[in-house]
């Protein structure tokens, strides 16, 4: 008797959606955790938003979401460039997390904040997904196995530096004016520290004023020296 020969393609549809702080692609951490300030959810569609799908997760404190790099769907390379090596040099693709993949696909690994198992929404910290991601599984933390304490990181050895954050006056006082200003920085203060320019920037002097996204606003800052100048926050706007 033959061997059944494996399918050639498989149908998956996505169980639900992210809720994040980050509207767009630049600005959003490339790894999951570093930004503890970031706060969403996941949020199952109808069909698995049951208390029944659930059950039994509020054991967990972490969480493995495989996701859909949507945004560069049929954009995938065999060679990529990663900013651990300064988007000069070249790598295999399977050697990366780089978001240009054959099938697009990611994995992030995620801290449960609460469970809303009547609505079928996860609370989550440490995002790094785009808000609006489409969700293809959720699988349970279990650090016995997933926690290798002698594994190699390759080139991506120990966390990346931070850069210092500071606030023009304008931006202080506009923080300050917000009901959730406090949290707002503390989320600004993560995720600019790592420095969202590309890579090849990060090397050179940059007068440069760019903007982030970052839930209904849009953070301007600039770099300077040492650290990130915030310079004011603009009401954030699809075009």
């Amino acid at each position: 008797m033959s061997k059944q020969s494996p399918k050639d393609s498989y149908v998956i549809h996505p169980i639900g959606r992210v809720e994040s702080p980050y509207a767009e692609k630049f600005g959003t951490p490339r790894q999951p955790g570093l930004v503890k300030a970031a706060l969403g959810k996941l949020c199952l569609s109808p069909d698995y938003a049951k208390a029944e799908a659930l059950e039994g997760l509020e054991g967990f404190s972490h969480l493995w979401v495989i996701f859909v790099f949507d945004r560069c769907d049929g954009q995938a390379k065999l060679s990529v460039r990663p900013p651990r090596l300064g988007g000069n040099a070249n790598i295999g693709v399977f050697a990366s997390r780089s978001p240009f993949r054959p099938n697009n696909l990611g994995l992030s690994v995620l801290k449960i904040e609460s469970i809303d198992k009547q609505h079928g929404e996860i609370s989550v910290s440490g995002l790094d997904l785009v808000n609006d991601t489409p969700i293809i599984d959720i699988k349970p933390y279990v650090p016995y196995v997933d926690a290798v304490s002698d594994a190699a990181s390759g080139f991506a050895e120990g966390a990346p530096t931070k850069i210092a954050v500071v606030f023009d006056e304008n931006a202080h006082q506009q923080l300050q004016q917000l009901p959730d200003g406090d949290a707002l920085k503390q989320l600004i203060e993560q995720t600019l520290g790592f420095d969202p320019r590309p890579a090849y920037k990060k090397e050179k002097a940059d007068d440069q004023v760019y903007g982030t996204a970052l839930g209904a606003w849009n953070v301007r800052w600039q770099v300077e020296q040492e650290h990130i100048r915030v310079l004011t926050l603009e009401p954030y706007s699809v075009i």
